[in-house]
């Protein structure tokens, strides 16, 4: 059986996704590293909606951490295979760089970019190998035009999206696809304390995106729809970078 696992699944982004794989028929993994409660809920709603969930606690950034907890579940789980991957725990911590703490910096990179790598590195044999699999990561805006006390942010995300590029061309034959989706303002946790008013007028579609919206994406490029789709950013940002 083909298994979906959304590392950060427990909230905002992460739990939309997640929710939408399960209603696109994967049996999904909810990662999370502290909030259990969360991730119990989101497994109860994708149960309630007649889906399959199970919990998957490691840190993103902690190799030895993914290595026990994704062998522990392939031991217990000899005839399935996690086809689908979406790369979306994350988090921020905002500044300029001149005042930037070492941690701040650190933390960012090795969250977004070294778990893309530790966790993405983990899994891409076994999609090669059964040749049909999805990496989909959920970069940003910040990433690609660089944001304003966000240099640690968007030299995260600029990874990841170059990274999505690489990837896509090194396993393209066996079948298994890579992408990124780049959201703008979406509402979620992370958004919540920035002026959404003043914000809206900058965006041409005069809104914040919602979770779902990004889900619906993710979901698409996670199908068998999307086979002939790799190596993409796709934007997802009310018209706010064309």
């Amino acid at each position: 059986m083909k298994y979906a696992l959304v590392t950060g699944g427990s909230r905002g982004i992460g739990a939309a996704i997640a929710k939408e794989l399960a209603r696109n028929g994967y049996p999904v993994l909810i990662n999370f590293v502290s909030r259990e409660d969360a991730a119990l809920e989101v497994k109860r709603e994708i149960e309630a909606e007649g889906g399959k969930a199970e919990l998957l606690k490691f840190n993103v950034a902690d190799p030895k951490e993914i290595d026990a907890a994704l062998d522990g579940w392939i031991a217990s789980h000899p005839e399935d295979y996690i086809a689908v991957l979406v790369n979306n725990a994350g988090i921020r911590r905002d500044g300029l760089l001149m005042w930037m703490e070492d941690a701040d910096w650190y933390d960012v990179i090795n969250i977004h970019l070294n778990g893309f790598f530790h966790v993405t590195r983990k899994l891409i044999t076994p999609m090669a190998k059964k040749k049909w699999g999805r990496v989909v990561s959920v970069a940003s805006l910040s990433g690609i035009k660089g944001m304003p006390g966000q240099t640690n942010y968007s030299a995260a995300k600029g990874g990841i999206i170059a990274a999505t590029k690489a990837l896509a061309l090194e396993v393209a034959k066996r079948k298994v696809t890579v992408n990124a989706v780049a959201p703008g303002f979406v509402e979620t946790d992370m958004t919540k304390e920035l002026d959404q008013n003043t914000l809206r007028e900058t965006i041409p579609a005069g809104r914040f995106g919602t979770a779902e919206e990004v889900a619906d994406l993710v979901a698409f490029l996670s199908s068998d729809k999307a086979a002939y789709i790799t190596g993409q950013v796709i934007e997802i940002n009310g018209g706010l970078n064309t």
